[in-house]
């Protein structure tokens, strides 16, 4: 009979519990729980939280969704929350101003700007359009600063002029700059190419106009002398001088015992 009292009373106390907690959540909820906004005229339930945005033509003002007055010449944007001018037109005054396009050039439909531009080969210059002035063997750049052309490839800028370019001999022009380059096995000297003179044991190096000297000889003026290796000693990693063995230290020409 005790251990049936002590099994009830146990049930009980759980029971409880249970009533307890489900009340307290119940209570929690609702002081948390914010009921969605009643959206005013014009308005919709925002797709976002619990707020409310205003339809397409409307923009909000306090608590209330006002109509966009759309002045003449513009239209909505894609938003629908304000309004752009038509081509040819500029914001000015709340309203929407035709553009006096000058003479060569076209309507822009750029936001912040005049609402023209000037056509290819044409300056802005004081509201109106001059027209770049080429040289022979050049072309017309997009610019509004420096001089609105550059030389064709295989020229070069003199003054206000485009000369060709020629490479000296043995020489080759670089891509499209207004440059040359020797080829390799020569060196530039001046407006000219000439050979380099590789010593015997000596290579040209990877650039080409330039020269090395094989593993065993170092470069002395302009020529490649053999290596003296003294006792003790071993052809470095750049195979151009020598290094002392472990436990030997460098002295002039010969290894001595390091101390």
């Amino acid at each position: 009979m005790h251990i049936q009292q002590r099994q009830q009373q146990l049930l009980l106390a759980r029971v409880s519990l249970a009533a307890f907690l489900l009340a307290a959540s119940t209570g929690v909820w609702s002081e948390t729980h914010v009921p969605p906004a009643v959206p005013p005229a014009n308005a919709q339930a925002s797709r976002f939280g619990s707020s409310w945005e205003c339809s397409r033509g409307f923009r909000r003002a306090e608590e209330a969704c006002v109509a966009i007055k759309v002045p003449a010449n513009a239209y909505l944007d894609s938003s629908g929350g304000d309004w752009e001018c038509n081509r040819g037109h500029i914001k000015l005054d709340q309203g929407c101003k035709a553009v006096r396009i000058p003479a060569n050039a076209h309507a822009d439909e750029q936001r912040f700007g005049a609402g023209w531009q000037c056509n290819h080969g044409y300056r802005e210059a004081s509201g109106s359009c001059k027209q770049i002035v080429m040289p022979a063997n050049a072309y017309s750049v997009d610019s509004s600063y420096g001089r609105g052309w550059e030389c064709d490839p295989g020229y070069r800028r003199e003054g206000d002029k485009c000369m060709a370019m020629r490479a000296p001999t043995n020489g080759y022009l670089v891509g499209d700059s207004d440059g040359w380059a020797c080829e390799r096995g020569f060196k530039e000297r001046a407006v000219s190419c000439l050979p380099v003179e590789v010593p015997a044991h000596g290579y040209l190096d990877s650039r080409g106009n330039d020269w090395k000297c094989e593993r065993g000889f170092k470069q002395q003026a302009s020529a490649c002398v053999a290596l003296v290796v003294p006792a003790g000693a071993y052809i470095d990693y750049s195979g151009n001088d020598w290094t002392c063995a472990e436990g030997l230290r460098r002295h002039g020409v010969e290894c001595i015992p390091d101390r």
